[in-house]
């Protein structure tokens, strides 16, 4: 299997409602979801400039590496039994007050906590992404994921700070 590196970066309004995409191409195409992308490896690209880069290109929104915490990284085995990840969370301290336009990718609304519970998210990522958000934005966790030999997610927490 491919092992692919990503970026998502939690973005939110002055109101605490969270940005999110729904996302027009695989993976996860039709499910809610961070903004963020795969890192231009070939590139040499970090995950801050993978970051940095994807809030760019999909809301317009200028960042620096101050406005980004990496809170979390994840690793992620045989996703959808196609490919490895490795997940690089960031939450951005700037704040974004109106939707931006739909792009390729798919198009943008804004969530409240509760209201994400109900949104039709990708399977995992309730333990993988939003779990850790909210119990841990302000520090750092590195999880490893693994769905290789069966239909159940096991979730190994490797470090938390």
């Amino acid at each position: 299997m491919k092992f692919k590196l990503s970026v998502l970066v939690f973005i939110k309004s002055d109101k605490e409602e969270f940005l999110l995409i729904e996302r027009a191409k695989s993976p996860n195409k039709g499910l809610w979801s961070p903004i963020g992308g795969k890192l231009e490896t070939t590139q040499g690209e970090s995950p801050f400039e993978a970051a940095i880069r994807e809030v760019k290109e999909e809301i317009n929104l200028k960042i620096t590496e101050d406005d980004l915490h990496l809170f979390s990284m994840i690793t992620e085995k045989a996703y959808e039994g196609t490919t490895h990840w490795l997940l690089f969370l960031f939450d951005c301290k700037k704040t974004i007050n109106e939707l931006p336009k739909p792009i390729d990718e798919g198009s943008f609304k804004f969530f409240t906590k509760e209201a994400i519970e109900e949104l039709n998210i990708p399977k995992s990522d309730k333990k993988l992404l939003w779990d850790p958000y909210h119990s841990n934005r302000t520090g750092f966790t590195s999880l490893r994921a693994n769905s290789l030999n069966s239909n159940e997610l096991k979730i190994t927490q490797e470090q938390a700070l």
